[in-house]
């Protein structure tokens, strides 16, 4: 497919590295795709950043078709800049489009669009360690239409954002509170999706733990409000007798990239990692014996977010006394060794632009 560029005659000024914060500013360009019956997906261009001009009664903005991926570039200290794991993102993009009724695009011409949109914006990726260029593509529903089924017109953008840590705590562990009140997802629906409705439906609980001091939700299964699935935006990790456990994927629960990353770097460094259904009161026991040694969140934005404190009901569990433990600090370590070329990727899993 090929790729049409209209440069932006209004340059922005480019931020400084310790000016950066997370999702607040924007490159010059994106990347734009639309779609229709007729043509499939067409028109692949990079354009100014702009405003989108949609009606009102456009289907996304009633019904909530659409859905999005977050991956990110990185600059080596070479100065040359790599992609990390941009096929699995593309892959999840395509199997939340099947979910969600949205026709998938094809990633190895999206791809390369990607890499020319960052070779345009070369300048707006950061240099320093912690910092990286976001990336957000993202498909929206377009049909003006307020009757309820799939849309048959859709928009494909990317945009490009220069961000710091995603948390201000930056590396150092945050506090969770548990909710028994309120769910993410639930089996049958779209959970694993990465799809906005998701997000939509987590905003009341975090924002009842913000004001109780606390950064995330730790959210329990649909059902029984007992088993433990994801953390935020996050997938979860427990250290329980020196052995890395998470909550396996049951269809409510977002397989995320980073959460595979950490259990093939955590097996490949001799780690035992197992994937099952895991309580939050066996996580309560765990820490009254003294087993659970750390607890850490894995995503896209902060890598690896290690848990000082989790709060459920009455209980609060301080977790190796509010510091980061060896093993999350060992895996952030190297993942983002990997991330920006000071570590051997033995995994295949970076690409230089």
């Amino acid at each position: 497919m090929n790729i049409s560029f209209t440069a932006s005659s209004n340059l922005k000024k480019k931020p400084e590295d310790h000016e950066l914060s997370f999702g607040t500013q924007f490159t010059d360009h994106m990347l734009l795709m639309d779609y229709n019956p007729e043509k499939g997906w067409h028109d692949l261009r990079i354009v100014p950043y702009d405003n989108f001009s949609l009606p009102p009664s456009t289907t996304v903005f009633h019904y909530g078709q659409a859905i999005f991926e977050g991956l990110k570039a990185y600059k080596r200290k070479d100065n040359k800049i790599q992609l990390f794991r941009a096929k699995d993102n593309f892959e999840r993009f395509n199997r939340s489009a099947r979910r969600m009724c949205i026709p998938e695009i094809d990633n190895d011409s999206i791809l390369e669009a990607l890499k020319e949109l960052i070779r345009i914006e070369e300048d707006w990726v950061p240099s320093s360690r912690g910092t990286s260029l976001y990336i957000r593509p993202t498909i929206i529903a377009t049909d003006p239409f307020l009757g309820i089924r799939a849309s048959h017109n859709y928009r494909f953008f990317t945009i490009l954002s220069p961000v710091g840590a995603y948390y201000p705590e930056g590396f150092n562990p945050v506090k969770i509170w548990v909710t028994s009140d309120y769910v993410r997802a639930v089996p049958g629906g779209v959970g694993e999706a990465k799809t906005a409705g998701n997000y939509a439906a987590s905003l009341y609980a975090s924002e009842k733990a913000q004001k109780e001091g606390y950064t995330q939700v730790l959210w329990l299964d649909g059902k029984e409000h007992r088993y433990i699935e994801e953390v935020g935006s996050m997938n979860i990790f427990f250290v329980i007798n020196n052995a890395i456990v998470t909550p396996e994927l049951n269809g409510s629960i977002l397989s995320g990239v980073t959460r595979n990353t950490v259990i093939q770097v955590a097996r490949k460094k001799g780690l035992s990692v197992s994937e099952k259904r895991i309580s939050i009161d066996d996580i309560c026991k765990a820490h009254e014996n003294g087993e659970l040694s750390e607890a850490f969140g894995s995503g896209t934005a902060a890598v690896i977010s290690p848990v000082g404190t989790i709060r459920y009901k009455d209980q609060v569990l301080t977790i190796k006394n509010g510091v980061a433990g060896p093993i999350s600090t060992m895996l952030f370590d190297e993942i983002t060794g990997i991330q920006y070329g000071e570590k051997e990727d033995s995994f295949q899993w970076t690409e230089i632009i």
